[in-house]
C-alpha cells in the first residue's frame, strides 16, 4: 500500500509541471503604461508584445473592468493628416514583437468606471483567439509622458 502511494505521488508530481506549462501563455507583455488627460473620457494604453511560440498569437479582443470599452487602434498619418483606425483583432507571429507607441499602434480605452489618478495601475485583459486570456497591469502616466 505504501508503494502505490509513493507511485500516486510521483505521479502527480510529474503532471502538474506538465499542466502548468501547458497553460502559461506564449505572448509576453512589457513596459505597459496608459497616457491619461484628467477630465478626458478615453485614454491610449502602450506597451510592448512578445511572441514566444512557433504558433501564431492572435489577439481578438481586450477588456478592462475600469473602462466599458477598449479597441486595438493604430494611428497613422498620410500627408500630414492623422487618421485612427480599429483593428477586429492582432496577428503576431512567432518570435515576433509588437511595439504598441505613440502615433501607432495602441488601446484606446473609453467610459472609465471611476477616475484614474496618474501613478495608478489600470488591469486589462487581452483576449486571446486560442481562449487563453493575458494580464495587463499598465501604469498611469501623465498626457505629456513619452
Amino acid at each position: 500500500m505504501k508503494s502505490l502511494a509513493a507511485f500516486a505521488l510521483v505521479l502527480v508530481a510529474a503532471i502538474v509541471p506538465t499542466f502548468a506549462t501547458a497553460q502559461a501563455s506564449p505572448l509576453i507583455v512589457q513596459n505597459a503604461w496608459m497616457r491619461k488627460a484628467p477630465g478626458v473620457d478615453t485614454a491610449a494604453v502602450y506597451l510592448v508584445l512578445r511572441n514566444t511560440s512557433v504558433q501564431p498569437v492572435i489577439v481578438i479582443g481586450v477588456r478592462s473592468p475600469a473602462a466599458s470599452h477598449v479597441m486595438i487602434h493604430e494611428t497613422t498619418t498620410v500627408g500630414g493628416q492623422s487618421r485612427m483606425r480599429m483593428h477586429d483583432k492582432l496577428v503576431i507571429a512567432p518570435g515576433q514583437t509588437v511595439a504598441f507607441e505613440p502615433s501607432g499602434m495602441h488601446l484606446m480605452m473609453s467610459g472609465f468606471k471611476k477616475s484614474v489618478l496618474i501613478g495608478q495601475t489600470v488591469p486589462l485583459i487581452l483576449l486571446l483567439a486560442n481562449g487563453g486570456q493575458v494580464p495587463v497591469a499598465a501604469v498611469v502616466r501623465p498626457l505629456d509622458a513619452q
